[in-house]
This record gives structure tokens, C-alpha cells and sequence, in this order.
């Protein structure tokens, strides 16, 4: 009989999660301090480093056990699959391209409004998945269907409900994971 090993199968994928749970265990000791100065963005004065820094790492604050638990679970059920298909490399740009845009654009956009957590990489990471299987030439329905239901959803939310959920970060995110998936895959 074969020994069974536990494998570090997807290293960006892991280390994200893992960080992110140290960060939000670092909040909860800190009572939300060390999350105001590094892991959420806001509108703060562009001659402030920690600015710069917060535009990537607002992705690893979460606001609590179950923001932490939503996001890590979809990114873990999600992002090794894609970590194997495009690489750590590749998945790592995402998840950076995917954190600038949106703390640049909440920067912006909402001046009075503070940006933590993994939701935009989420939204990215379920766009990117339904291009796993594009073919050039072609359109995946399931793309089109996630695109409808997910992005759709995230506007109805955005323009109807008044709650702390950055919707535009959703939707940013999403439409990241669509031209990184289509760009990856026209080949």
C-alpha cells in the first residue's frame, strides 16, 4: 500500500490563504488597527508610503471570520486548478493586477469608503476559471452564463442594496479574470 503525503500543491494559492488568516488573526489582537494601517485602503495622502503599499495588500484584510471564510474558500476551490493551467506566475500577476486596480479605484472613486479583502481576486479567479476550456474562435456559454450571473448580480446588488460590500470591486475583478482568461487562452 501506497503512504499518502500531504503536497504543497499550489504554492501562490496557499500562501495567499495563509497569509491572509495571519493578517485577519493580526487584526483581531490588534482590534482592527493593523488592518487601518496596512490591509485596507482608503483615501489617504498620496505623500503616505503606506498608500502605495495598501493599493496591494487591502486583498489580505478581511473584516472578519466570515468575509475571511467566503473569500478563502472560493479562491481554494478555484485557484489551484488555475495555479496548475497557467502557473504560479501567472496566477500571482492576477492576483496583483486584480489588488491595484480596485484599491487604485476605490482610491479615486470613493473617497470616503475603506476597501479590504479578497473579493475582487474572487471575482477574477471565477471569470478566469470559465476560460479554462476556450478554444480560439469560440465563446464558452460557460462564460457567457458566469458573466450574466455574476457580474449581473453585482450590479443589481450595487444599484439596489445599500450594505459594506464593494460591488464595483466584484465587478472589476471579474472583468480582469476575463481579459487575463481570454488573452491566456486565443491562442
Amino acid at each position: 500500500m501506497k503512504k499518502l503525503t500531504i503536497t504543497f500543491n499550489s504554492p501562490v494559492v496557499l500562501g495567499f490563504i495563509f497569509t491572509s488568516l495571519a493578517v485577519l488573526v493580526l487584526g483581531i489582537v490588534t482590534v482592527g488597527k493593523s488592518n487601518q494601517l496596512l490591509f485596507m485602503t482608503y483615501h489617504s495622502a498620496l505623500t503616505d508610503p503606506l498608500t502605495y503599499v495598501r493599493f496591494f495588500t487591502h486583498v489580505l484584510g478581511h473584516s472578519g471570520w466570515d468575509h475571511y471564510i467566503g473569500n478563502a474558500a472560493y479562491i481554494l476551490l478555484l485557484g489551484p486548478m488555475l495555479e496548475e493551467k497557467y502557473g504560479s506566475k501567472r496566477i500571482l500577476q492576477v492576483i496583483l493586477i486584480t489588488a491595484a486596480v480596485t484599491g487604485i479605484v476605490n482610491y479615486v472613486l470613493f473617497w470616503n469608503v475603506a476597501l479590504c479583502g479578497a473579493s475582487g481576486v474572487v471575482f477574477a479567479f471565477i471569470l478566469l476559471t470559465s476560460f479554462t476550456s476556450f478554444k480560439n474562435g469560440e465563446i464558452p456559454l460557460t462564460f457567457i452564463l458566469v458573466a450574466i450571473i455574476f457580474i449581473g448580480q453585482q450590479v443589481y446588488d450595487g444599484l439596489f442594496l445599500q450594505d459594506d460590500i464593494s460591488n464595483l470591486s466584484h465587478i472589476l475583478g471579474g472583468v480582469i479574470g476575463a481579459i487575463v482568461g481570454y488573452r491566456l487562452n486565443r491562442k
